[in-house]
This record gives C-alpha cells, structure tokens and sequence, in this order.
C-alpha cells in the first residue's frame, strides 16, 4: 500500500473513532435509555460496557435516536406473537 494512502486511511479512522468516542459518552450515561427503557436502571458498570459498541456503532446509534417516536426493542419469536408464531 503506498505510504500516502495509508496514512490516509490512518486518519479517516482515526477521526471516525474519535467522533464515536465523543459521542459514546453521553450515549451511554443519557441517550441510551431512549432506545432502551430498560437501560434507565444499568449500572455504571453496563454504561462502561455501552462504549466500545456507542464508539464502532455511532452512525447507526445517530439514526436511531434521531428517528422520531418510541423506540422499545421488538423481539420477535414464538413467544411473543412473532410473524412465525403458532396460534
């Protein structure tokens, strides 16, 4: 890999990073329980566990939480009335 393309490439990742980080953190500690009512009781220690994923996954995070309405994870299976369900 020539040496101009791969400090290219360095940086780009290192500025996407960076943006995840800043926004991982207030991700994890206020903006993950409009996803996830059930995270409004995480402890510290599941914040901590939110980053890495807030920081790799920020962009698709972004969307989520700036698409309008509620967002409860739907889990969808023969339990819970999925679409394969048996009645």
């Amino acid at each position: 890999m020539p040496e101009p393309l791969a400090e290219a490439v360095i940086r780009m990742a290192t500025i996407y990073l960076g943006v995840g980080l800043v926004f991982a953190i207030p991700f994890a500690w206020r903006w993950a329980e409009r996803l996830d009512p059930v995270a409004r009781e995480g402890t510290q220690g599941f914040r901590i566990l939110l980053l890495p994923g807030g920081v790799l996954l920020w962009p698709w995070l972004a969307v989520r939480l700036l698409q309008p309405g509620p967002h409860p994870p739907e889990e969808r299976n023969a339990h819970r009335g999925g679409r394969d369900s048996v009645r």
